[in-house]
């Protein structure tokens, strides 16, 4: 399944020799530059779990690590997180400078969608989804850096719901659109999904040494999000032994 994430990526993304060479340059550095791929596994996994494909997934998920993407080399711009090193490697902003990130990752979104549209089935939902993420995603971002904000539980969660668990919720339901999934079908991902989100974020603050709970108290949380995101499975007609292993390795995990 990565296979088919990367050729599809590949094939998506403008050749970096083509003009504005120093533009696609930056975005293929950008997608290119390692990651799991993990929502993009989610959305493939998701096709097979309603009973269909994931070759037909293949637009959806490379939509939604474009988007994923996109919001990295974002996030990471001065303005946000200041961050010089992501995977390892020089940001985008930091290897090609402020403006060319910028415009970097605002074509990264616009493709992102453009590959959505190529959906075979189910195209204008799927577009939906990925929308409904990408301004999730800014609304948590903008909580995330208000200078004032507060660290209370009901911020934290809003935070987390949306800049982290919306990537989720989009690849899981994009998937299960592109497999042909029905409404029962989509509603099942979709808590799965928020469910995988929140533990997927629990568990990065746990490896951070960051969170605003307890260790006690995160750890808690992360086995009940990934027990609500295993039961939601079972409502599930097709194979969902994809989706059980993204949730269960990504307990414990150590990167």
């Amino acid at each position: 399944m990565r296979n088919l994430i990367e050729a599809t990526l590949d094939e998506i993304l403008p050749p970096s020799g083509e003009r504005p060479s120093l533009l696609h340059e930056a975005m293929r550095y950008a997608v290119g530059s390692g990651g799991k791929r993990i929502r993009p596994l989610v959305c493939l996994a998701a096709a097979e779990a309603v009973g269909g494909r994931a070759q037909d997934a293949r637009h959806a998920a490379a939509a939604i690590e474009l988007l994923h993407n996109y919001t990295l080399v974002h996030d990471d711009l001065p303005a946000m997180d200041d961050d010089t090193e992501r995977r390892g490697s020089p940001t985008t902003w930091a290897k090609f400078g402020e403006a060319n990130a910028i415009l970097a990752g605002d074509a990264l979104q616009a493709l992102a969608f453009a590959a959505a549209a190529k959906s075979p089935r189910n195209a204008a939902q799927i577009v939906a989804a990925l929308a409904a993420a990408a301004l999730g995603v800014v609304q948590g971002q903008v909580e995330d850096v208000a200078p004032s904000r507060s660290a209370d539980r009901e911020t934290v969660e809003f935070i987390y719901g949306h800049k982290t668990a919306d990537l989720f919720v989009a690849a899981a339901a994009m998937g299960g659109y592109a497999g042909g999934g029905g409404d029962a079908d989509i509603a099942a991902l979709r808590e799965f999904a928020l469910n995988l989100g929140l533990a997927f974020q629990y568990e990065d603050d746990l490896l951070d040494g960051d969170s605003p709970y307890s260790r006690d108290e995160t750890e808690r949380l992360v086995r009940e999000t990934t027990e609500r995101a295993l039961a939601a499975l079972s409502r599930l007609p097709g194979d969902t032994s994809r989706l059980a292993g993204i949730a269960t390795g990504l307990v414990g995990r150590t990167s």
